[in-house]
């Protein structure tokens, strides 16, 4: 049995019972048999009790556990910090009032308290940032560096079934690049399960590779891993979740969906790019630099050969098509940088 079919059957009975009572009372006031108006009312109560009870005591309690579940950790604590404070300040108004004149000394104490309440904590979680900072930035007065390290070391980053898939994250976080805890969400790991499940053979390859990088990640000491139970409700796509989790953690979501980087950036959410990194430590050649790469196949224009660096930036080489699977020395004429990444333009060294 549901606790909403117990919320009904207890208010039917309470709203019942009410209306015995008061349809007792109103044959007095009628003069008619009690009989009557206690049963005519009281199975009105009953009916009332049966429909009216999960609006007034189950579903406002889901109502409000759903809101409180969708609020961060720093706005339920920035209101709870606001209503201790509004509490305090109204107690010491409280009496003062309390010596006016009736009804102003009855009224007034309730009426500045509720007032008083709404307002620290409508401050106080509007300011919550600036309240966490200035907290944040105590321990690093206090201890240095050490405090400072300690607070890189306490940010969390929300990681997304892509970059998991990736594999790269693994050889990134063991750098030391990454300061904080890789926080996996549990909607991210049963995506990735699913993936894993996949009839279609390519994603099921893909989701096997990200489980396996994910247990390499848990299993290496360095990198400090958590996947957490935490949901968000309302919505269905993971995309959505991450994005939401995001903002009420005020953590930073490592990817490298481009969708995903697009939608987290217009909503104000801090996004780690694995390809935009892959792209800015890739070596910078400027004109006249000379480089040498091998030319793999031919390129889109007459008489071009195109080879790659180590880190995969694509080099056309002017000229040169007759040197395909020979390693040459070029010189750079031009670098362009594009939407794929970097590109350079060569020719042979010695033409």
């Amino acid at each position: 049995m549901s606790i909403e079919t117990i919320a009904r059957l207890i208010g039917m009975a309470a709203f019942g019972a009410g209306g015995v009572w008061l349809g007792a009372e109103m044959s007095r006031v009628f003069n008619d048999p009690v009989e009557l108006w206690a049963t005519i009312i009281g199975l009105v109560g009953a009916l009332a009790g049966l429909v009216l009870t999960p609006y007034l005591t189950v579903r406002p309690i889901r109502a409000a556990r759903a809101a409180l579940g969708q609020m961060s950790s720093r706005t339920l604590f920035a209101g709870l910090l606001g209503l201790i404070v509004s509490l305090i300040t109204a107690g010491l108004l409280a009496f003062p009032l309390s010596l006016l004149p009736a009804p102003f000394g009855e009224v007034l104490p309730f009426a500045a308290a509720v007032l008083v309440a709404y307002l620290g904590v409508t401050v106080f979680v509007a300011r919550r940032d600036e309240i966490f900072n200035s907290l944040d930035s105590l321990p690093s007065r206090a201890g240095g560096a050490d405090g400072g390290r300690a607070n890189g070391k306490s940010r969390t980053i929300l990681m997304d079934t892509s970059v998991i898939i990736d594999g790269r994250i693994a050889d990134i976080a063991r750098t030391g690049f990454l300061a904080g805890e890789l926080l996996i969400p549990r909607f991210v790991l049963n995506e990735l399960q699913y993936i894993a499940d996949s009839g279609d053979n390519l994603r099921r390859q893909r989701g096997r590779r990200g489980l396996e990088v994910l247990a390499a990640l848990q299993k290496d000491p360095v990198i400090p891993v958590r996947i957490s139970d935490i949901d968000v409700e309302g919505s269905r796509a993971v995309d959505d979740k991450l994005v939401i989790l995001a903002r009420q953690m005020r953590a930073p979501v490592l990817t490298n969906d481009f969708n995903l980087n697009r939608v987290a950036e217009l909503q104000g959410v801090t996004i780690l790019n694995i390809n935009e990194l892959a792209n800015a430590v890739k070596a910078v050649y400027l004109p006249g630099e000379t480089l040498v790469v091998r030319i793999i196949q031919e390129g889109r224009e007459a008489s071009q050969g195109v080879g790659y660096l180590d880190d995969g930036t694509m080099v056309v080489v002017q000229d040169g098509q007759n040197f395909i699977g020979v390693e040459l020395e070029t010189v750079v004429t031009k670098v362009l940088q594009t939407a794929a990444g970097r590109m350079i333009f060569a020719k042979p060294e010695h033409e």
